[in-house]
């Protein structure tokens, strides 16, 4: 029921930075009264349009902590970056976002509801406020956010106040209805499988959860066979979701699409073992990213090694991933933490094509069966 465009900025340049230090340096200019407007438009590049206002941004500014408008977003396909996550910086923050999202417990599946020629491949997920550019930052294939869970407003004294922090499953009472049909088994709207990292995970396969839907859709979403199959359908609306009345294919598929949850939001162990190497002393300075005989070349004297064609073609959406990530710090020095990111994103890949193998095999036959 509760789904809204990702956030938009339309400065980019200004609200999305790389490292925490570059926002803290922003937001202290946005409430420094000794610089001018016409300072901070010089110094940043900004300017007024129908829906921001530099002034008025700047008494917002003013009556705000700086804690309160610092986030990590997502920003591209496994590139986090700090935020000015605020009307101050942001044309669109998304209230929706704010809401449920940002500093909440909370998955988005992100999808588009237009592709290219390309294919369908426009689906990717976030435990943050994501970008309306996370999978193509083509204007028709902006990904819309789906959120897992609502949370209730924060107003004083309205109900329960216990009942006030309780989040709830941001699933339509219908299509519960629809899976616990088909599955022959009850919905228990508090259980999950403890895919962020501060819970617990509770299975219970005599009942399903949230995270078991979540975790199914994003299998199937991800099978190669389901995009081949409504590849005209997926052209030009949002994926619709199979139903299975097999109880063994469902909780199969959920714990295959667990697998790639946790490789997307960066949180699986296997991330840890690395197929790369960066074994070059150098600069470590993104100048020319190019791709020869298994190495990622960053300039003339630096390279990852090991790097197989297939995860350097590998695509989300619009993105070359690998690629992507690299271009987009061209100029900039990569950090050690840089560096090792990179190549848990390999192994990510790497291990995204397997589990698609592994979830095609799995699914006996389409259309899934519901009898």
């Amino acid at each position: 029921p509760v789904n809204v465009l990702g956030f938009q900025t339309h400065r980019d340049h200004f609200a999305v930075a790389f490292t925490r230090g570059e926002m803290e340096a922003r937001v202290r200019d946005m409430r420094n009264p000794a610089l001018s407007d016409e300072q901070l438009r010089a110094k940043y590049g900004l300017r007024d349009n129908r829906d921001w206002r530099l002034a008025e941004a700047r008494k917002k500014a003013a009556r705000t902590r700086p804690e309160d408008v610092f986030l990590d977003c997502l920003y591209r396909p496994f590139d986090v970056r700090p935020c000015y996550f605020s009307y101050e910086a942001m044309d669109y923050p998304r209230r929706e976002l704010m809401d449920h999202v940002a500093g909440k417990a909370n998955l988005c599946l992100l999808a588009s509801r237009q592709q290219g020629t390309v294919g369908f491949r426009h689906v990717f997920l976030s435990d943050s406020p994501a970008n309306d550019c996370v999978v193509s930052n083509r204007s028709r294939e902006a990904n819309q956010c789906f959120m897992l869970y609502q949370y209730p407003s924060n107003t004083k004294g309205q109900g329960d106040l216990l009942a006030a922090r309780e989040k709830r499953p941001n699933l339509a009472d219908g299509f519960v209805e629809a899976v616990s049909e088909r599955l022959g088994l009850a919905f228990d709207a508090a259980a999950h499988r403890g895919l962020h990292r501060n819970s617990a995970p509770e299975p219970n396969e005599s009942t399903w959860n949230p995270e078991d839907l979540f975790c199914y859709a994003y299998a199937v979403f991800h099978a190669p066979a389901y995009r081949q199959r409504y590849a005209e359908f997926l052209k030009v609306d949002f994926p619709r979701l199979p139903l299975t009345s097999d109880r063994e294919l469902f909780f199969r598929l959920a714990d295959l699409g667990e697998e790639l949850v946790r490789l997307h939001l960066m949180h699986s162990p296997k991330l840890d073992d690395f197929l790369t190497r960066f074994p070059q002393a150098g600069t470590n300075i993104v100048e020319r990213v190019r791709y020869q005989d298994g190495c990622v070349w960053i300039n003339s004297a630096q390279c990852f090694e090991g790097v197989e064609e297939a995860d350097w073609n590998f695509h989300i959406g619009g993105y070359q991933v690998l690629a992507k990530w690299l271009k987009d710090r061209k100029g900039r020095t990569l950090s050690f933490d840089d560096i090792e990111h990179w190549q848990k994103i390999v192994v990510a890949i790497h291990e995204t094509r397997r589990l698609m193998a592994d979830i095609d095999a799995a699914i006996p036959a389409w259309p899934l069966a519901s009898d």
